[in-house]
């Protein structure tokens, strides 16, 4: 691959499914099927990345299923479990300034107004009204806190992401 940027992870391939090679997708893509509309995929295997084409997927439930090209027994799909899917990071649509993908927020530094720091964002967490930053807050907190639940609204909690310095400023107590 001639591209310099690492590949971006979009989920991760799970257990076979069934003796004809299906596995068990998981998708990190906003809808999860939006994972399918990328070909073709990257699934990284003894640490090298190759490409991979879905011949075909379904819900199995809520889980997702695909069959993957050259891959038709089990066997073969076992060897795939675990592995990350990609796809090269100049497939990524290009977003507008004010928006990113909530993988770029993961390890960002979550720091106040009064400039303390809240610690580094482990998860987006998926509620019901609006998403949650989980913040891992750092070995000798100052409030005793191990973690930080901030609601991910912006202009009222969370100020500024600037991805280029790993930063997220958020009008948040520490105490809370």
């Amino acid at each position: 691959m001639s591209s310099h940027q690492e590949p971006v992870v979009l989920g991760k391939i799970g257990a076979s499914h069934g003796i004809k090679g299906w596995l068990k997708i998981t998708s990190y893509t906003d809808s999860v099927e939006d994972i399918f509309s990328y070909s073709p995929w990257l699934v990284k295997e003894q640490g090298e990345w190759r490409e991979v084409k879905v011949e075909q997927w379904r819900f199995q439930g809520k889980a997702l299923i695909a069959e993957l090209e050259g891959v038709s027994t089990r066997d073969q799909a076992q060897m795939l479990t675990n592995c990350e899917i990609a796809i090269p990071a100049e497939l990524m649509k290009e977003l507008p300034e004010d928006e990113f993908y909530w993988r770029d927020l993961i390890g960002c530094e979550v720091v106040n107004t009064k400039g303390y720091n809240m610690g580094k964002v482990e998860q987006i967490v998926e509620t019901g009204s609006n998403d949650v930053l989980l913040v891992k807050a750092n070995a000798k907190d100052g409030f005793g806190k191990t973690e930080r639940m901030i609601p991910f609204v912006t202009e009222q909690f969370v100020l500024e992401v600037n991805l280029t310095e790993k930063q997220i400023l958020v009008d948040w107590d520490p105490d809370f």
